[in-house]
């Protein structure tokens, strides 16, 4: 066989590999079991392959870091995985930094923790560890989990800051560039527990392109290229759906409360199950109409961006 038969081979097999590989999103609201059952970090560590997989934790959304990876340290630890490590950025020279990124170049799993989303996007956003862990997802089919904090940043618009408020409020929120695993959605975190149903009212109300998705605490939304989307945990998932609401945010004055009428809202308690048409789902339900254009949204097998 010559040089040139083994690299058309090899070339087929990766092919096929990248057929097959879906890559999963695991996106948790927040306050996750660390320590008892740990439901949704065994499901991220199945997602990944298993014990053996090699997972990487980012704590550059913490200004704790070290605090926060001695508690997944500990966390992975029990769930049996040995091949687990700390990835310590501080700056974006850290994240553009080629020891960096070969730590993700061959990661299974890739975990960033909570803290302050803006401070994980102004360290890692745009940079080369940032694209290697979109082609990690994309190409190798890994699995990018992210907890509070780092739910937030996985879509491309991002909630930078705002106050959760009685009513939606005009102006209470702003949003900024996410790292862009989700697109046309905006991710809430710790929703139920810190009632946070208005400020994402307030961001579908002056951005209705988006859909707002609503995670509560020890819950994950699991996205599944291509394929569809599953909820784990003690909670729920909230999506909000203004696209065909009518709404007089444009005419009235910053903080004021606008009329909103015609907003959709879908609750997903945890065991909540959806496939695509005609995709490998599973024993996953089939996505009800009102829910198909959200499920083919955010299971788009995007290019790398």
């Amino acid at each position: 066989m010559t040089a040139q038969d083994k690299d058309a081979i090899a070339q087929a097999e990766q092919a096929e590999r990248v057929a097959k590989s879906h890559g999963h999103l695991v996106i948790i609201g927040g306050g996750e079991d660390k320590q008892n059952d740990m439901a949704i970090l065994k499901r991220f560590v199945e997602l990944s392959g298993g014990p053996d997989a090699k997972i990487v934790v980012i704590t550059a959304a913490s200004s704790v870091a070290q605090n926060m990876w001695d508690t997944y340290d500990r966390a992975f630890a029990d769930l049996g995985v040995t091949r687990h490590s700390h990835l310590h950025l501080q700056s974006r020279h850290d994240a553009n930094d080629e020891r960096h990124i070969r730590d993700v170049v061959d990661a299974d799993g890739i975990f960033m923790t909570g803290g302050d989303q803006k401070r994980l996007l102004a360290i890692i956003g745009g940079t080369a560890l940032d694209a290697e862990m979109h082609a990690a997802l994309k190409l190798r089919g890994a699995c990018i989990g992210g907890t509070s904090a780092g739910a937030s940043a996985m879509s491309g618009h991002m909630l930078a800051q705002g106050r959760a408020e009685l009513h939606p409020e005009k102006g209470s929120v702003s949003l900024g560039a996410g790292l862009g695993f989700l697109h046309k959605v905006v991710i809430d975190q710790h929703f139920s527990e810190r009632q946070r149903l208005s400020r994402l009212l307030s961001i579908v109300a002056q951005n209705p392109y988006l859909q707002g998705i609503g995670i509560d605490e020890d819950t994950a939304l699991i996205v599944e290229r291509g394929v569809g989307i599953e909820v784990v945990g003690q909670g729920a998932v909230t999506v909000v759906d203004g696209r065909t609401m009518s709404t007089n945010v444009a005419e009235i004055a910053n903080h004021e409360t606008p009329e909103l009428i015609d907003v959709r809202l879908h609750l997903l308690p945890a065991g909540s199950k959806y496939a695509l048409p005609g995709s490998d789902g599973d024993d996953a339900r089939r996505i009800p109409p009102p829910l198909l254009e959200f499920l083919e949204n955010i299971t788009k097998r995007n290019p790398i961006s």
